[in-house]
C-alpha cells in the first residue's frame, strides 16, 4: 500500500500525521511520502522520523495582508501542477490531508485525479485548506462530533496521541497541589505575564503549592526570577521534554487550547484551565476549549479577559475543591479517544481496499 500525506506547518498537523505514518507501516507495511512546504515544522520532524518528504511551494491565506493573499493565489495553481506530479511519480492508493499550507493544493490535485482522499481534522473548526475540500474529500476522520457537518463520509474518531498519555494513573488524593503551567513550545508571554502576578495571592490561598512552568525561552529568566521572589516551590523549564510525565505530577493545568494539547488533557483526564490564542485562524482555539468545558471538563478564560486577579481566584476554585477536580478528571477521560491511530489508519485502509 502506497499513501501520500499531505500538510504540515505546525505540530498540531504534523504530530498525529507521523503517529498515523508509523500505524500504517507497522499494521501494513505502507510506504509513506509526506508533502510539505519549506517553512514548516514538518522539515525537522519528516525525515527524523525517517519518513521522505517533498516539497511544494504555496503561500498563506488566513491572517495576512492582502498582497501576500493575492500572491498564494496566483501560485496556486502551480502548486496544484507540482502536487499533481508528485502524486503521479509516487502513485498513491490514497492521499490524506492533515491540514496546513500543503494540504490543499495537494489534496486538490488527488481529487482532480479521481484517486481516493481522507482529510484528517482535529480542530473543532475546520482549517481553510480542509473546509475548502470538505464536501469532495472521500471520507474525513475528525475530532469533535460537531466537525462532522463540514465533510462528506465524516466519522469521529479523536487525535492519534503518544500512548503514554492514556497511561497517566489519578493523583494520590493526599499528593501535594501542583500545577503545570504551559503555551506550547515557544511559551505564551501572556500566560506566564498572569500566573506570576497571580502566584502569591494563590500561593496564600493554597499552601504547599508547587509549579512546574513550561515558558519558552524568551521569558525564562522572568518567569524564574518571580517564583524565587514569591518563594514558590517551582520548576521552571524553558522546554519540557516528558510533557507525559509532567502531566502525570500535576492536579490541574494551564494551557492554551490547540487541538493535540486538547486531545494530551482528555487522554490524561487532566483538569484545566483553557486560555486560547487569541489570534488562531477562525478562533479555533476558543471553539477546542468551550467544547471540553461544556462537558464540565475545563474552564476558560479569554485572553482579552485574562487579569492576575481573576486568573489566581480560578485556580484557588479548584485547589479548594478536590471533589471538583476529581469530577473534571473523569470528565476529561470520558471524551479520550484511545484508538484514534488505528481508527484513522483502518480507514484509510478501507479507502485503498487494502
Amino acid at each position: 500500500m502506497r499513501i501520500l500525506i499531505a500538510g504540515g506547518g505546525t505540530g498540531g498537523h504534523v504530530i498525529p500525521a507521523l503517529a498515523i505514518a508509523r500505524e500504517l507501516k507497522a499494521q501494513y507495511g505502507t510506504e509513506i511520502l509526506f508533502v510539505g512546504t519549506d517553512r514548516g515544522i514538518e522539515n525537522r520532524l519528516v525525515p527524523q522520523a525517517g519518513f521522505q518528504l517533498k516539497l511544494i511551494k504555496v503561500g498563506a491565506l488566513k491572517n495576512v495582508s492582502v498582497a501576500t493573499r493575492l500572491r498564494t493565489l496566483a501560485d496556486l495553481p502551480l502548486a496544484i501542477l507540482h502536487a499533481r506530479k508528485i502524486i503521479r511519480s509516487f502513485g498513491p492508493q490514497v492521499v490524506v490531508g492533515v491540514g496546513g499550507y500543503a494540504s490543499g493544493p495537494a489534496m486538490a490535485a488527488a481529487i482532480l485525479g479521481r484517486i481516493p482522499t481522507l482529510a484528517f481534522e482535529s480542530n473543532y473548526v475546520p482549517g481553510f485548506a480542509n473546509r475548502i475540500v470538505g464536501r469532495r474529500v472521500s471520507a474525513a476522520a475528525v475530532h469533535f462530533k460537531e466537525t462532522e457537518r463540514y465533510f462528506r463520509n465524516a466519522r469521529v474518531v479523536g487525535v492519534p496521541l503518544r500512548q503514554e498519555f492514556f497511561n497517566i494513573a489519578p493523583r494520590p488524593a493526599d499528593a501535594h497541589p501542583t500545577l503545570l503551567v504551559f503555551g506550547g513550545s515557544q511559551g505564551a508571554h501572556a500566560i506566564n505575564q498572569a500566573v506570576t502576578a497571580a502566584i502569591t495571592e494563590v500561593q496564600r490561598r493554597v499552601p504547599n503549592l508547587h509549579v512546574i512552568h513550561q515558558p519558552g525561552e524568551r521569558d525564562y529568566n522572568d518567569v524564574q526570577a518571580a517564583y524565587t521572589r514569591a518563594g514558590t516551590s517551582a520548576e521552571v523549564s524553558a522546554f519540557i521534554e516528558n510533557m507525559p510525565q509532567a502531566f502525570a505530577q500535576a492536579d490541574l493545568l494551564i494551557c492554551r487550547a490547540g487541538a493535540s494539547t486538547v486531545a494530551e488533557i482528555t487522554a490524561a483526564g487532566k483538569p484545566a484551565i483553557f486560555i486560547p490564542f487569541p489570534r488562531a485562524a477562525d478562533d479555533h482555539q476558543l471553539r477546542n476549549a468551550e467544547a471540553v468545558a461544556a462537558s464540565g471538563a475545563a474552564s476558560v478564560i479569554p485572553e482579552a479577559e485574562l487579569t492576575p486577579q481573576r486568573l489566581a481566584q480560578a485556580i484557588v476554585e479548584l485547589f479548594t475543591d478536590r471533589e471538583r477536580l476529581r469530577q473534571m478528571s473523569e470528565k476529561a477521560r470520558a471524551l479520550s479517544h484511545p484508538n484514534a491511530t488505528k481508527e484513522v489508519a483502518e480507514m484509510i485502509a478501507e479507502l485503498a481496499g487494502d
